[in-house]
């Protein structure tokens, strides 16, 4: 028996209807040309992939997140992407294999089993940009400006930009010699910012008493510019690895104050977004008055060894759908004509229409018995013939 409710979507799955539609794609389309003016290269990869491949380098974050299938062909496991940036990897490593930098950017649907706590939709559109075969700071920066870019395109005003460095938990990690039981442990801890449940669990550890202080402290290293020069107090003679930590967020401070004096940065350390799939700097945009993210990227080197070529690797992603209900840029488009045109079995007028078209202008014609449909529609005119011509009537 057919359901009465056939019509309805599983939950946090939506059809995108003409309005926001029309919308979207002049944005993804706005988008990906400010990309390629970047020297960004389009790839399109599939919806479904080998299971290895989409969860390489990501933690068990995205194994919960991927619907998996068996593949009748093969007999292999399957996953639905539900990040598309590993197969964006895969690519360059396997399908371009250029020596040198390379740079690609994304779009396409992707689906989880879970939508995150703040987002409603379990389909997000996910549009990125990534560079390949690069290990300086150079390239991070890039795509810190390039995320940037894009968000002032997309209209979005009042950003603010957050920097981290996984690399400084790495390191403490390795140097107070935590089990990998201890050191998913302080890391969940550390992710929920529960301080008294920290002490607790650090005072639990065996470790040199100079790293359990610092590790009770990095909750405390998160604010404007100024956290720096507190954090190389406090992680003072540590490792050469975490001072240069330090240095490249410096550096990536200083550089972004030039090129974007009014963006608000932010530092936390102890802020570990990605941590199983990232391996340097990483950032991520927020609007306040949102109380979320809405980009995020990060360095993750040597994903694509599981491909057979590692190769250092810096981007971001966001949700396409998320920046274009976020926009607060009208669009360009909300001002061009609709023309209506009545169905008439006249050459002249099916020859105007094409012209019509062929300008860029949207015309709609009658279909029989719909003469009142125009009413309806947001049209801007409607063709007309006078004098033996047809000719645009504005419409009020």
């Amino acid at each position: 028996m057919q359901k009465t409710d056939s019509w309805l979507l599983p939950e946090g799955i939506e059809d995108v209807l003409p309005k926001d539609a029309r919308q979207l794609e002049l944005l993804r389309r706005q988008l990906l040309d400010v990309f390629a003016c970047w020297g960004y290269e389009l790839v399109i990869p599939p919806v479904v992939d080998f299971l290895d491949s989409l969860l390489t380098g990501s933690g068990h974050d995205l194994d919960l997140q991927t619907f998996k299938l068996t593949d009748q062909v093969s007999g292999e496991m399957l996953g639905v992407c539900a990040d598309i940036t590993p197969q964006v990897a895969r690519i360059d490593a396997h399908n371009l294999k250029h020596n040198r930098p390379t740079r690609l950017c994304y779009v396409g649907t992707t689906l989880r089993t879970l939508g995150d706590s703040q987002a409603k939709t379990r389909s997000p559109m996910q549009i990125g940009a990534e560079i390949y075969g690069h290990s300086g700071i150079e390239s991070d920066l890039e795509v810190i400006q390039l995320m940037l870019e894009m968000l002032a395109v997309t209209g979005l005003q009042n950003v603010h930009l957050d920097l981290g460095h996984v690399g400084i938990y790495r390191s403490l990690s390795d140097l107070a010699g935590l089990t990998e039981e201890q050191e998913t442990k302080l890391f969940d801890v550390l992710q929920r910012k529960a301080r008294t449940e920290l002490d607790e669990l650090v005072d639990g550890f065996e470790i040199d008493g100079k790293y359990q202080s610092i590790f009770k402290a990095l909750p405390t290293l998160n604010g404007g510019v100024d956290v720096l020069a507190k954090a190389a107090k406090v992680l003072a003679n540590t490792s050469d690895a975490v001072t240069e930590a330090l240095a490249e967020l410096q550096l990536v401070a200083d550089k972004l104050s030039v090129n974007f004096p009014a963006l608000p940065v932010s530092f936390d350390l102890s802020e570990l977004r990605g941590y199983h799939y990232h391996t340097g700097i990483v950032f991520a945009s927020f609007i306040p008055d949102l109380g979320r993210e809405v980009a995020r990227g990060g360095r993750y080197d040597n994903i694509g060894k599981f491909f057979g070529r590692a190769r250092a690797a810096t981007g971001f992603s966001a949700d396409l759908k998320l920046l274009n209900a976020l926009s607060q840029k009208q669009s360009a488009e909300s001002a061009e004509q609709l023309v209506y045109a009545p169905f008439v079995e006249d050459k002249a007028l099916t020859e105007k229409i094409r012209d019509l078209r062929a300008q860029g202008i949207a015309v709609v014609q009658q279909l029989p018995g719909h003469a009142d449909e125009i009413n309806e529609l947001t049209c801007t005119g409607v063709l007309e013939k006078e004098n033996q011509l047809w000719v645009v009537k504005a419409l009020a």
